[in-house]
């Protein structure tokens, strides 16, 4: 491992998710000499903490990055596709948590408990998955590994915060309409949810919005496909079959999914439960008897990914349910990107990038 000690940039650093990548920063086993708060122009000029210190955040401009051997991006796509590249021609590696690298053939697509080794391919640029996927992915591989599974049809019940600030500011302001001043949810005015780049809105408060991100040519949305193609090249499994239905509903933050898998073996439930059980970043909590089972407000705050309900299916002899909850904050977001950071320091996988392909 590397004795190194690096500059970290955090691209995005004033937003939901940059600001909760400065506290898993804070707390990481990686040996950090400065952190760079980078934002747009909006932002630059504010004064962020990290470790108690006052750091000012900077305008991102292609020449932010001189020094700087990591640099993580939350700023959304469009500034990952313009300023990602320049990170790496300057030498960092880049851990981008926005959608725009993830389907790149050059650039590996990472939860490290489940695909670390495909780090060593990296060219410069690693993508986090999809929030969803992610947590998807910790519930899943220690069955793949153990089992094999052909067939994954999941829906979630994703938490509004995975639409940002604006989304749950939203969320708050029509809930205190209804309850306190008696609005009916029909009536209430919405202008970010289902998604802010489509033409129609709807209210989230007391409602279940069938729609994450807009829809693709086929009627699946983007989130959905996003589910769908992530799962593939994590598993490095083209095969696999896989279909996703994505909700928004009105709890703030952490995910929650209802996953039905086929796998490829017999699997009795007690052995599923073992291998989950054994597997890094996952919790079982799963006891009928006692009605434990994950809980969106219990996931809050915390970097594993929750699963229990895990059951039979009545009628498929290979069908397995199962319930799976994370903070998509932190392991859907934050966390992961610096998890990947750290394994890229303990795989000595830190290096400047000689031949651009972006």
């Amino acid at each position: 491992m590397s004795e190194r000690k690096y500059t970290v940039a955090v691209v995005g650093a004033s937003g939901a998710v940059g600001a909760r990548m400065i506290k898993m920063l804070e707390a990481s086993s990686l040996p950090i000499k400065a952190v760079r708060l980078l934002a747009s122009s909006r932002s630059a000029g504010n004064v962020l903490k990290y470790k108690n210190q006052d750091i000012t955040v900077e305008e991102t401009t292609e020449e932010s990055f001189a020094g700087v051997d990591i640099a993580l991006f939350s700023a959304g796509g469009s500034v990952s596709a313009k300023y990602a590249p320049h990170a790496v021609k300057a030498g960092a590696v880049v851990v981008d948590n926005t959608s725009h690298f993830r389907m790149n053939e050059n650039v590996p697509l990472v939860v490290p408990e489940v695909n670390a080794a495909a780090l060593k391919e990296h060219k410069g640029i690693i993508a986090c998955p999809n929030c969803s996927t992610i947590q998807m992915m910790i519930a899943l591989e220690p069955i793949r590994q153990a089992f094999g599974i052909e067939r994954i049809i999941v829906s979630t019940y994703q938490a509004v915060s995975g639409a940002g600030a604006r989304a749950i500011a939203e969320t708050e302001n029509q809930l205190r309409e209804v309850l306190n001043d008696g609005v009916n949810p029909k009536d209430l005015v919405a202008e970010i949810l289902p998604s802010a780049g489509d033409v129609r809105h709807y209210p989230i408060a007391f409602n279940a919005l069938p729609q994450i991100d807009v829809f693709t040519d086929n009627d699946y949305t983007y989130e959905e496909m996003k589910m769908t193609n992530e799962t593939k090249k994590i598993m490095s499994d083209e095969a696999i079959k896989v279909t996703a239905t994505c909700v928004r509903i009105p709890v703030l933050s952490a995910h929650s999914e209802s996953i039905y898998i086929e796998t490829k073996e017999a699997a009795e439930i007690a052995a599923i439960k073992e291998v989950i059980k054994n597997f890094p970043g996952a919790v079982l909590e799963d006891n009928p008897a006692m009605q434990t089972y994950p809980q969106a407000v219990n996931a809050v705050g915390k970097k594993e990914t929750f699963i229990g309900r895990i059951r039979k299916d009545l009628d498929v002899p290979n069908g397995v349910h199962m319930w799976v909850v994370s903070d998509n904050l932190l392991k859907g977001a934050a966390w992961n990107s610096v998890q990947i950071a750290e394994t890229l320091h303990e795989l000595d996988l830190v290096r400047k990038t000689e031949t651009l392909v972006f």
